[in-house]
């Protein structure tokens, strides 16, 4: 796909501080070998993908990952909230010359590279896509030009932030089509069978 970019953003992965509410419960190790093994899934769903694909990383880059640095352009989240660190991210990719543009994270385990194309696929008959999550947030954005208000006053992490997202769409008069509906892996019920 011509001028197509997948943003996914993912926090290094460090001891104490990735799935801090799945480590509530099951702990910080457990929490970070669950994490390493969303990552590995991620990087595999993307890796062949006929997009550009960029990793945003949450404090540092690095070259030594997972992440092959001839397959993903590499890049630092902006300093802020979820929103201004999605929308500048955005602004990156819209300024790097992209069209169509989704973002995804490294929390979902049902994620397949159909779905996402999918997403970019919807992006030749409407103005934006989303792919809710089932506990109210989101797992796939995807917009053709930027608009700021999608990623501005949302109570992010919470069960209101794809509801508030599909309410701003509507009101600014972009079209936009819901893709099926996952589960992303934040806390000890949402592990279920995966084998997480």
């Amino acid at each position: 796909m011509t001028n197509a970019l997948l943003i996914i953003f993912v926090k290094n992965p460090v001891l104490g501080k990735v799935k801090t509410r799945l480590a509530a419960t099951l702990g910080d190790e457990r929490a970070l070998k669950v994490y390493l093994k969303l990552l590995e899934y991620t990087a595999k769903v993307t890796n062949n993908l006929p997009v550009e694909r960029a990793v945003f990383y949450s404090d540092s880059v690095d070259t030594g990952d997972l992440w092959d640095n001839s397959t993903y352009l590499k890049q630092l989240q902006s300093p802020g909230d979820l929103g201004e660190r999605m929308q500048s991210a955005f602004d990156w990719g819209f300024e790097s010359g992209h069209n169509d543009i989704c973002i995804i994270g490294s929390d979902c385990y049902e994620l397949t590279p159909e779905i996402i194309m999918s997403g970019f696929q919807t992006l030749s008959t409407h103005d934006a896509v989303l792919g809710p999550s089932r506990d109210g947030g989101y797992y796939l954005l995807g917009m053709k030009k930027m608009r700021e208000e999608l990623f501005q006053n949302k109570n992010w992490g919470t069960d209101s932030v794809a509801t508030e997202t599909i309410d701003d769409l509507q009101r600014i008069g972009l079209s936009c089509r819901l893709i099926e509906t996952l589960n992303d892996i934040d806390v000890e019920s949402d592990l279920g069978d995966y084998g997480l």
